[in-house]
């Protein structure tokens, strides 16, 4: 009765990875429970989260083949722009479709731009690409996109590039406080990253508080509909901060390490695994997050209504 932090499904945003060329869903070894998607099989998921109840989804894809520029997210024949039209034209009325709108997944370097000669990522050649890969992934029929790479000014392009197209409606979750943390391992096993060594020169330093704030707020100056905070559990504080800075809604990625010590744990017997599920994301939530992504969104809305 006196319960002050509530979490509902309709918070909760479930990420989901489609492949290109495979016929049935590939288990993500280092996250029990997750898989790579075939393009058939990411409906049935789709539909289940529709029945849910659930806020939305947010797809990535992952090409069969990968370049220095990562084309086939521009592509309107790539994967993840032709998921996007798949599962809007599923579930689209039922909840929020949402697009990964990064290079990453698409580069053979692994690097969330296009690089230079000399192999640095030159963040200005990347805007541009972004604008192009915001426009296809528009044209797919996405409710919003969400600009993951961290390049300096890439929301404003983005919100431009969708404006000047009359993709008005088109909604930006921007990834403002994206931290280059060591608990996104997992998730490269599930896009099959191409990426050798690390993204800290443009993802930010784990040390940092302020300055997570100070990037929420030029996102939304920007034209940023929601800001997100990732990770979520390590970065609670951050999480709170940005909540008391914007107007906007906030959202906070459970990423996949996160999901995996959990998971890891409970095989083990060490912590009962689904109060622990219900916690982290009442913890999440309570420091401020109006919308979690979380690999637990669909068995998160089960126990909840439970």
């Amino acid at each position: 009765m006196v319960a002050e932090t509530a979490v509902r499904p309709g918070q909760l945003v479930l990420p989901l990875f489609v492949r290109e060329g495979i016929s049935a869903p590939v288990p993500v070894s280092s996250m029990p429970g997750v898989v790579q998607h075939s393009r058939s099989s990411l409906l049935k998921a789709a539909h289940e989260a529709a029945s849910l109840g659930l806020g939305g989804l947010m797809l990535f894809g992952i090409p069969e083949s990968k370049d220095a520029t990562g084309s086939g997210g521009i592509d309107p024949a790539g994967i993840l722009n032709l998921a996007i039209t798949d599962v809007v034209a599923e579930v689209g009325d039922a909840l929020t479709v949402m697009s990964d709108l990064c290079l990453d997944e698409f580069t053979d370097h692994g690097h969330c731009g296009v690089l230079t000669p000399d192999g640095r990522v030159d963040n200005d050649r990347t805007l541009a690409a972004y604008a192009q890969m915001a426009l296809a992934q528009a044209e797919s029929g996405v409710d919003m996109v969400g600009p993951s790479g961290m390049m300096d000014g890439q929301v404003g392009v983005v919100r431009a590039a969708l404006d000047a197209a009359e993709h008005q409606d088109v909604g930006i979750l921007a990834y403002s406080a994206k931290y280059a943390s060591a608990f996104f391992g997992p998730f490269r096993e599930a896009v099959s990253s191409s990426l050798i060594g690390d993204r800290r020169t443009y993802q930010q330093d784990p040390a940092n508080a302020l300055e997570g704030v100070r990037e929420a707020l030029l996102d939304v100056e920007q034209g940023a509909d929601v800001v997100m905070v990732k990770p979520a559990l390590g970065y609670l504080d951050v999480i709170r901060r940005v909540r008391d800075a914007v107007t906007v809604p906030v959202a906070a990625y459970n990423v996949s390490g996160e999901y995996a010590m959990v998971e890891a744990a409970a095989a083990n017997g060490w912590i009962d695994r689904e109060p622990a599920i219900v916690e982290a994301l009442t913890s999440i939530h309570r420091a401020g997050a109006d919308v979690i992504l979380t690999y637990w969104a669909a068995e998160a809305a089960r126990l909840l209504d439970r």
